[in-house]
């Protein structure tokens, strides 16, 4: 469902209010304890790098996590971390107890695209250090687990207790339709002040959310040898249906709302001689205006009903991953952007990127009217590719940021 009401954010903002966000990290970064947990990120370089290089090669596609969550909870106890469990998703959570009753909590994904789980079968040796970055498949999107605990240590070792619970969590099955964002979302939404889903190092900030659904548009006809006659045909079904959903014109009118049509990929048939029973086409629609969608989805299925009575054939949507989204009124101008925009220029020395198109765990959670952020940035390079790397300077970067931040809301 899409949220896009005053009272809703009038309600939320009272839980993330501050005076001046930039005043008040002034201030914060002056305290000597607040010095001693950034100067602590610095120092323990090597053992952050060696974190990452570990759990980067445990082979994790996603719904295939258990071993690496495993790792991250140990790690999490080790750092000393309150409260620390490995759920079904698997999802993985530890806490920095506050003083409130509340909680922030920052997201980490712990899921490996397939492309990735094979390079890593594939590969000679695990992850190694190899000067300023952590080289091997595994270690890109696995930076930003080791660099929230990063962060997390940072806190503990500074003994700095911070006013809301911190809520460090490394996320499942984020590549196959958010499960574990999903999971997360309803064990936290009622404690939480906000959900902060941590991609890199605050180059860039997303403060809404870009719907998008993908559906399997499935065809079914009679079979049958060539010889036996040509029509009807699954693939004419399909062929038809491609056609005129791709001329709708949505994405022209409501090119402000970044809505797209596409279609990607079409499967039918095995052998030439003969007519297929099934056929399949996926569809990915998006857009920031969740009327939009459901227009263009309801206009789709009209397009099917035509097409199957045209052709004697039968088509059906069936979903395969709807990622929520949505707006919430005033959130630029909310705490918590701004929070997050006075550490970025802190930690990066430049302004970060404001955007309202975010697409990843944070779609949860603005997809629900709930306040939440994507933090952006380079992590690396190479990703899905056999020699992919994960940067060092960005993931300390990125424990900065979560430090700072985590420390910043009142």
């Amino acid at each position: 469902m899409w949220y896009k009401p005053a009272p809703i954010f009038l309600m939320i903002s009272c839980a993330v209010t501050m005076t001046v966000p930039g005043q008040d990290l002034s201030i914060l970064v002056e305290r000597s304890d607040v010095q001693r947990a950034l100067g602590y990120v610095d120092a323990h370089r090597t053992e952050t790098a060696a974190f990452l290089a570990t759990i980067g090669g445990i082979i994790s596609p996603s719904g295939a996590e258990h071993e690496r969550a495993r790792a991250v909870a140990a790690r999490m106890r080790q750092i000393g971390l309150r409260d620390v469990v490995v759920d079904e998703q698997p999802n993985v959570m530890g806490v920095l107890p506050g003083r409130s009753g509340k909680a922030l909590v920052f997201v980490a994904t712990l899921d490996d695209l397939a492309t990735v789980a094979e390079n890593q079968r594939m590969a000679k040796a695990p992850p190694r250090v190899d000067g300023a970055r952590v080289v091997g498949p595994g270690t890109n999107t696995s930076l930003t687990s080791a660099a929230i605990l990063a962060a997390a240590q940072a806190l503990i070792e500074a003994g700095i207790q911070p006013e809301h619970d911190l809520v460090f969590a490394a996320v499942a099955q984020e590549e196959t339709g958010l499960v574990g964002m999903k999971a997360l979302f309803a064990q936290w939404r009622d404690r939480a002040v906000a959900f902060v889903d941590v991609l890199g190092d605050g180059r860039s900030i997303s403060y809404g959310a870009i719907g998008i659904h993908w559906w399997k548009v499935v065809a079914e006809g009679p079979p049958g040898h060539t010889l036996g006659g040509g029509l009807p045909n699954v693939n004419q079904g399909i062929g038809r249906a491609v056609d005129r959903i791709l001329q709708l014109p949505h994405p022209t009118q409501h090119r402000d709302a970044r809505t797209r049509i596409n279609i990607a990929q079409i499967h039918s048939g095995a052998v030439f001689n003969h007519k297929p029973a099934t056929g399949w086409f996926s569809l990915d629609v998006r857009s920031m205006e969740g009327d939009v969608i459901e227009a263009i989805e309801g206009e789709v299925r009209e397009i099917l009903v035509r097409v199957s009575e045209e052709t004697q054939t039968r088509l059906a949507m069936e979903p395969y991953q709807l990622t929520p989204g949505g707006q919430i009124e005033g959130m630029r101008e909310s705490a918590l952007v701004l929070s997050a925009v006075a550490v970025s220029r802190f930690v990066l020395d430049e302004e970060p990127r404001l955007g309202d198109s975010g697409s990843s765990n944070m779609n949860v959670a603005i997809g629900a009217g709930f306040p939440a952020i994507g933090l952006g940035g380079s992590r690396g390079g190479a990703r899905g590719q056999p020699e992919e790397w994960a940067d060092i300077d960005a993931m300390l970067r990125t424990a900065k940021h979560v430090l700072l931040l985590g420390l910043s809301m009142r």
